[in-house]
C-alpha cells in the first residue's frame, strides 16, 4: 500500500474513533476490538492498531493489562480545567520567549505555520467549510511546540508535556470531525488570527502582550472544545 494512502487511512480511522468516543457512542470502559473495527471500517488491522496507539497517547484509550484497548473515562470539566492550566503555562512561555528574543529560525517556523494555517482555511472555503484536520492539527502542534521551546525553560516544558497527556488537552488534540464544518471553520479562523497576533507580539518582543494573547487563545480553545463536545453529545 502506498505510504500516503496508509497515512490517510490512519488519520481517517483515528478521527472516526475519536468522534465516537467524544460523542459518547463508545462508553467508558468499553473494549474496542481490532478485528471487528477492521471489518466495520473496511481497512486492514494496521491503521486500526496505529489509531489505537495515537488515541492512547491522547488519553482517550487505555491499554488493557493483558491485551487490547478500552475507552478511558474522562469528564469534560476535567478537560476544561487542564486547558486552563495549559493556557497559563503557555502564556508564561510566550512572555519568556518574547523577552529573551526569538531566533530567526523559530520565527520563520512560526510564520510558516501561519501560512500553512491560511492555506488550510482557503482550501476549506472551497470545500463547504470542511477543514483538513490532519494538516491543521500538525500545524497547530508545531506552532505551540516551537513557542514553548523558544521560552528556554525546561521545567516549564516538562510541566506542559505532563498536562498535555490529559484527554483532549494537547495542542494537536482537536475536536474537529467535519460533522459541524461551518462551526469548526469559524473556530479555526479565530485561531488563525490569534496565531498572526501572537507571532507579531513575539517578533516585537512584547512580553506582556504575547502572554495575554496566548492565554486568551487557550481560553477560546477551552470554550470551543466545550461547545463542540456538548453539541456532539446532544447537550
Amino acid at each position: 500500500m502506498p505510504r500516503f494512502r496508509m497515512s490517510t487511512q490512519i488519520h481517517t480511522v483515528t478521527n472516526e474513533l475519536r468522534r465516537r468516543i467524544t460523542s459518547g457512542m463508545y462508553k467508558p470502559g468499553e473494549r474496542l476490538i481490532e478485528l471487528q473495527l477492521s471489518a466495520e471500517l473496511g481497512v486492514s488491522r494496521t491503521p486500526i492498531r496505529l489509531a489505537f496507539e495515537k488515541l492512547t497517547k491522547e488519553g482517550l484509550l487505555e491499554r488493557l493489562p493483558k491485551r487490547g484497548f478500552r475507552v478511558r473515562a474522562f469528564d469534560i470539566q476535567e478537560v476544561i480545567n487542564a486547558v486552563d492550566v495549559r493556557g497559563t503555562l503557555e502564556g508564561m512561555a510566550a512572555r519568556l520567549a518574547a523577552e529573551r528574543g526569538m531566533t530567526e529560525e523559530d520565527l520563520r517556523i512560526m510564520r510558516d505555520c501561519v501560512q500553512e494555517g491560511q492555506a488550510v482555511l482557503d482550501e476549506a472555503a472551497k470545500r463547504d467549510g470542511l477543514i483538513d484536520g490532519a494538516r491543521w492539527s500538525a500545524m497547530n502542534a508545531t506552532f505551540h511546540r516551537v513557542l514553548v521551546r523558544a521560552a528556554g525553560n525546561s521545567s516549564l516544558e516538562a510541566a506542559l508535556d505532563y498536562i498535555s497527556t490529559a484527554p483532549l488537552v494537547g495542542a494537536a488534540e482537536l475536536v474537529m470531525h467535519g460533522d459541524r464544518p461551518q462551526l469548526e471553520l469559524e473556530f479555526a479562523w479565530r485561531s488563525q488570527q490569534d496565531h498572526v497576533d501572537i507571532v507579531a507580539a513575539l517578533a516585537q518582543r512584547e512580553g506582556s502582550r504575547a502572554e495575554n494573547l496566548m492565554r486568551e487563545h487557550a481560553r477560546r480553545s477551552r470554550d470551543n472544545k466545550r461547545r463542540l463536545f456538548e453539541e456532539a453529545n446532544g447537550h
